[in-house]
């Protein structure tokens, strides 16, 4: 499963501060749903990757997401997060498609059962995690 994440999109549409902590919660996402993910933001600047997921930039990022829905809607089951109708659009009947606050509602709704089932003090979503995806969140951590 490939989810292609609308990077700014996704980020005016939360209550997030920055890309850094939108890209860590993404990154979590994808890691316990043993999936692979992409979030494109508009513009130049440093692409990356954090376990499952890549962070590329594009200008405009909108073409981006657009070409990877294409490129891999054959072999992967691909998700369009943007609410960007036009992404949406282009983004071919064979990819399932999802607003941004859909998204972020489905992802705090994900968030809260994860605490309520690992108890006080306990993350099971690090539990979840493979030893190399958890050293690279940790080094992401530190680095920011």
């Amino acid at each position: 499963m490939l989810y292609l994440f609308d990077g700014y999109n996704i980020l005016h549409a939360s209550e997030l501060d920055d890309r850094r902590a939108l890209v860590d919660r993404l990154a979590s996402f994808v890691a316990v749903r043993g999936a692979r993910g992409i979030v494109v933001f508009d513009g130049v600047g440093e692409d990356a990757a954090y376990g499952a997921l890549e962070v590329r930039h594009a200008s405009p990022a909108d073409s981006l997401i657009e070409r990877l829905a294409a490129e891999h809607r054959s072999s992967d089951e691909v998700w369009v997060v943007s609410s960007d109708s036009a992404v949406r659009g282009t983004a071919g009947q064979e990819t399932r498609r999802v607003s941004s606050k859909s998204f972020l509602r489905e992802l705090a709704a994900d968030e809260r059962r994860t605490a309520a089932q690992a108890g006080p003090g306990r993350s099971q979503i690090e539990d979840s995690l493979d030893e190399e995806t958890r050293r690279r969140l940790e080094r992401l951590r530190r680095e920011h």
